[in-house]
């Protein structure tokens, strides 16, 4: 197996509702997505979706008890004022936000929002690592 991720599919309780939220942050569904059922977004170079979280779980062959997942995603900007921008459009479209935008021990600037199904999101600058002129990261 490659070392990739190809696409991360989040389970959602509301798909028109969480549409609503990405959008509200800038996020545009791909048109390959399919009205009422799930929606893509080309995210660099993976693929990022919302589907129903009865249907991923179903899908995915696990039973879902509920709460966090143990994953927390991340979204690298380019400075703090990126960060507090991002945090305060997802606070506006009714994210909860769990970690406001600050310094951090690694010389970085992040905050975290949780989306409305309850999955974290923190928004981060970090010197370390760089971002390309088409939003990629790659490890130095």
């Amino acid at each position: 197996m490659d070392q990739r991720i190809s696409l991360v599919t989040l389970g959602v309780a509301d798909l028109d509702r969480s549409i609503a939220f990405y959008r509200a942050i800038g996020w545009e569904p791909h048109p390959r997505s399919v009205a009422g059922e799930i929606a893509f977004y080309q995210a660099g170079g993976l693929v990022f979706a919302l589907w129903s979280r009865v249907s991923l779980a179903e899908d995915s062959g696990v039973a879902d008890g509920g709460g966090w997942g143990g994953i927390t995603l991340a979204h690298n900007v380019l400075s703090p004022d990126d960060v507090d921008a991002i945090l305060a459009a997802a606070g506006a479209a009714g994210a909860r936000i769990a970690r406001t935008g600050a310094p951090t021990e690694w010389g970085g600037y992040s905050g975290v929002f949780i989306d409305l199904d309850g999955h974290p999101w923190e928004v981060a600058i970090n010197p370390g690592w760089p971002i390309a002129d088409d939003g990629s990261i790659l490890l130095p």
